[in-house]
């Protein structure tokens, strides 16, 4: 067969696959996938849910490697390979709680981090962080937060991503460093903007603070606007935080300065926005 019609096929047949599962920018099955490929280490990608080159060619690898064709497509056969982590999926053929491991945690992982709860690492186990954000996620979402994943969550998984019902200015001018959504194995819940320590950092809607000063969660010198509508943008790693918790800004006005305080390689800000809890894209708000 020749080498085109070939990965035209699998290109194919993996959408016909996972067409009934996929977000902004992936599918949670070709995510879980990629997990599985990581953890026999053929896939040192993203895990973004994207059947591309890296993991069409992680997945040839771990055919060769099991003894199937080497077709590129993630059929029964590859994921029974897999052992028992390929024979949970797909998501949604049973309920998920605390303690569950396989293909279809990864999956729930990776959609509940992109409708704003993410977890921790895409690791396939649904441990105490995972089942923290599926409760969160639940509650959300309306759903008794009982932190089993079952018929009910899946369909809510299903809905579009949430969005921020307020436009925003940017709170930086300039260019964009990591965007809101996978990287490597976690995910990134905001926008980062590299500037020169010390830069003003612009509040990017009016509202009121209800939180200011240093984190305990890696952010740093930090800063919550809340804006009405249950939305509130995050302002994290501040060198220096320019106002009071309780006080009024206006959309424009100093909020703090850039810096490199909490879990930061180097001077940016880390922007989010969040609505009622759950992280949106920023970039979707502005």
């Amino acid at each position: 067969m020749p080498r085109f019609f070939a990965a035209s096929l699998s290109a194919v047949a993996a959408a016909l696959v996972f067409a009934s599962w996929s977000t902004a920018a992936g599918s949670p099955e070709v995510a879980a996938l990629q997990v599985g490929l990581r953890g026999r280490g053929l896939y040192v990608g993203t895990v973004d849910g994207v059947l591309g080159p890296g993991t069409e060619n992680a997945l040839r690898r771990f055919q060769r490697r099991a003894g199937l064709a080497a077709d590129g497509v993630p059929g029964p056969r590859t994921r029974k390979a897999l052992g028992r982590y390929g024979r949970r999926a797909p998501l949604g053929r049973r309920t998920l709680a605390l303690g569950s491991r396989g293909w279809d945690v990864a999956a729930l992982q990776f959609a509940l981090a992109w409708h704003g709860f993410p977890s921790g690492t895409f690791d396939g186990y649904l441990g105490a962080h995972s089942e923290a954000a599926l409760r969160s996620f639940q509650a959300w979402a309306g759903i008794p937060p009982d932190g089993a994943a079952g018929p009910s969550t899946i369909s809510a998984l299903r809905m579009p991503l949430p969005h921020s019902p307020i436009t925003f200015a940017r709170p930086l001018p300039g260019p964009t460093g990591d965007l809101f959504g996978p990287r490597g194995a976690r995910f990134h819940a905001g926008v980062d903007f590299p500037a020169a320590f010390g830069t003003p950092v612009s509040a990017a809607g009016s509202g009121r603070v209800v939180f200011a000063g240093p984190s305990g969660s890696g952010w740093g010198n930090m800063v919550v606007l809340a804006h009405g509508q249950g939305v509130r943008t995050r302002y994290a790693h501040l060198s220096q935080i320019d106002v009071q918790l309780g006080e009024r800004v206006a959309q424009g006005s100093t909020v703090g300065h850039v810096g490199a305080t909490g879990e930061a390689s180097g001077p940016h800000l880390h922007f989010e926005v969040l609505l009622r809890g759950a992280n949106v894209d920023p970039m979707t708000a502005f």
